[in-house]
Order: C-alpha cells, then sequence, then structure tokens
C-alpha cells in the first residue's frame, strides 16, 4: 500500500486543529462516506467503539444526531449541525455534544468543523479545520484522546475506502 499523506497539527495560538488526510479513493466514493449515514456508521468511531445514527438531514441547517456506542454499550450523543454545503468539494458543520433527543450541552466544548475534498484522480484529499471558541475547549478535546481517537478513525475509513472499492 502506498504512504498516503496524513498530518495532524495542534495550533493552540488559534485554538484549532488542521488535519489533511489522503485517501486511495475518488472523490464521490471519500463524499459519500462523510455525507451518508449508512456509511458514517461503519467508520465514525475509534475501534472497538461504533457509531449509529439516530437522524440525518444532510442540507443546510439539517442535522446528524448519533451516538458512540462503547463496547460494553454505553452511549455518547452527538450532534452534527450543518451550516454550508457545496456539494462534492466542502461542508461546514458544527459539533456538539447532546442527549439522546439532541440537545446540545451548553457545559462541552463544540467545535466548527470545515471539511474541503480535493479530487486528485484515483486519490482524494480531505483537509479539515476544527476550530474551538477558546484554549480549554481545545485542550479538553485534546485531553478526551481527540488526537489518538480521530487517527484510529481515519484508519477505519481507509479499511472501508478499500472494501468498497472491491
Amino acid at each position: 500500500m502506498e504512504n498516503l499523506n496524513f498530518d495532524l497539527t495542534v495550533n493552540k495560538e488559534t485554538c484549532s486543529v488542521h488535519i489533511t488526510r489522503d485517501f486511495n479513493a475518488g472523490a464521490a466514493l471519500v463524499w459519500d462516506v462523510f455525507t451518508k449515514p449508512e456509511l458514517l456508521d461503519q467508520w465514525w468511531a475509534p475501534q472497538p467503539w461504533k457509531s449509529e445514527t439516530k437522524s440525518m438531514d444532510f442540507t443546510e441547517g439539517g442535522r446528524r444526531l448519533y451516538a458512540m456506542v462503547g463496547p460494553e454499550g454505553q452511549k455518547h450523543w452527538g450532534v452534527q449541525e450543518y451550516t454550508s454545503i457545496t456539494p462534492k468539494t466542502n461542508f461546514r458543520q458544527v459539533n456538539a455534544f447532546s442527549d439522546e433527543e439532541g440537545n446540545v450541552g451548553e457545559d462541552m466544548p463544540k467545535s466548527d468543523w470545515n471539511l474541503d475534498f480535493s479530487d486528485k484522480g484515483k486519490m482524494t484529499t480531505v483537509d479539515i479545520e476544527i476550530k474551538h471558541k477558546n484554549l480549554a475547549n481545545l485542550e479538553m478535546m485534546l485531553q478526551m484522546g481527540f488526537k489518538e481517537g480521530f487517527t484510529m478513525t481515519l484508519n477505519s475509513l481507509d479499511e472501508l475506502l478499500d472494501k468498497l472499492k472491491k
């Protein structure tokens, strides 16, 4: 397998995380795995956790309500609110923790995500910029293992893409 570009940089001055990741798949497929619930649920969690979408409306102003389900069945709920969508090339979302009904927990950090998809033929680059309101929120996410967890999650996405291409 070729060595795909992966960079995850934390910038505490701007309270942000920047991720650049190449995937060995065409842009249409990579877009689908980020925007379709039946595909998101196959990779949007660090193993052994699983993702379960309760509802999803991938439209501007729509949202995804989902749970991260642990090996013992414990559930941590979250929402992704879609603020902007340019089909096949970009979408923006606000990620937040919530309860099972999608009510956002004000005591937990929210983050603004900007995802850019670049078609490179048989490969696709995804650039993700995640901005936090303040350093404390960024630090909380890092302490919760975001860097390690999201790295594992993207590796699971590689495995899924390999399966879907066959």
